[in-house]
């Protein structure tokens, strides 16, 4: 029974009785913390069963991790907990996911409401994931999160809330206070800010099955590489190259931006960087003539976030800014041995 005396009741469910919810995310945004505010609200708050577990590789920031919650009316009881295929909820946390990571596998057309994080429209995000149709929420999380001094998390439990239709905002600030109430007690004014504006804030729009991209089914992935696969004398073909990597996933709303005309090539920004994300050539100093390296700018396939370049640089020659404000294309310098 709910807080009320009430047996809540789900608005959908499948064969085994289950709502279902898959969300798809990286280390550092909470989406292992989301599952378990959101079961904890179903089961303790509202009296309804449930489940809630993460999948992920090695604990690192910017690494793929998937959450799924599975929740069931009172008299159902809970007899699985493989991976959710076919979720009634998709939420995707980061959109640089899809890029690299099959995010809408499963998302079934008439049954997959999706949620993205994004300051796209509802037809830029259909069209950036490659739906095939169904109805599409998108949120910008990053943006409100950072407004209320919050998490992306905070933020995506709200919109995920709205798409449920069932989730109480009673049950879920209870969880979070339970949560974070006393540990974090002075972020919860903020917490409670972002997941109201999530809630608030999510812009839906139904797309009809129209053919214009295929239905994407769920697949298990194989590791590439297994005991009947590994080739003889454990030779590994795909070394670990900074040339194939991609970190902007792990970035989480802030970059660093180059002001050229303030630079003085003192080279410190370079030898802080983790990443080598600095590009420099050959030439001559705009300031002075002078032949030297001159740096070009950054290379954001290789940035973090992590920001340390702007607090080394004692010029302002590189600050702070919000990622989504930049045309990230337009100011992307790539290294030689990528173009």
């Amino acid at each position: 029974m709910s807080q009320s005396g009430k047996a809540v009741k789900l608005p959908v469910k499948n064969d085994l009785g289950f709502y279902e919810i898959r969300m798809e995310s990286i280390g550092g945004l909470g989406a292992n913390v989301a599952g378990k505010i959101l079961a904890e609200a179903a089961i303790i708050g509202m009296g309804m069963n449930g489940a809630s577990f993460a999948s992920y590789g090695s604990e690192k920031k910017g690494t793929p991790v998937k959450g799924y919650i599975r929740i069931c009316e009172a008299d159902t009881q809970v007899r699985v907990n493989s991976p959710i295929e076919e979720p009634h909820l998709l939420a995707i946390f980061h959109e640089a996911l899809a890029k690299s990571v099959p995010v809408t596998a499963g998302a079934v057309p008439g049954k997959t409401t999706v949620i993205l994080n994004t300051r796209r429209t509802p037809a830029e995000a259909r069209d950036y994931l490659k739906l095939a149709g169904g109805k599409v929420g998108v949120i910008d999380a990053m943006e409100i999160a950072m407004a209320t001094r919050s998490r992306v998390n905070m933020v995506m439990m709200g919109a995920m809330m709205k798409a449920a239709g069932f989730l109480t905002f009673e049950a879920v600030e209870g969880a979070i206070n339970e949560q974070f109430g006393k540990k974090y007690a002075a972020m919860m004014k903020g917490n409670l800010e972002a997941l109201k504006r999530g809630y608030d804030e999510v812009l839906f729009v139904e797309f009809p099955e129209d053919g214009k991209f295929p239905y994407a089914p769920f697949r298990r992935e194989e590791p590439k590489l297994g005991y009947e696969t590994a080739p003889m004398g454990g030779t590994i073909y795909s070394v670990g190259n900074m040339r194939f990597k991609d970190l902007s996933t792990s970035r989480t709303g802030m970059i660093p931006l180059f002001v050229a005309d303030k630079c003085v090539r003192c080279g410190e920004c370079d030898v802080t960087c983790p990443d080598y994300c600095f590009v420099w050539e050959k030439g001559k100093d705009p300031k002075t003539g002078k032949d030297g390296m001159v740096l070009l700018g950054i290379d954001y396939q290789f940035c973090k976030g992590c920001l340390r370049c702007t607090h080394i640089c004692k010029f302002g020659a590189l600050v702070p800014v919000k990622e989504a404000e930049q045309d990230m294309e337009k100011i992307t310098v790539k290294h030689k041995f990528l173009k």
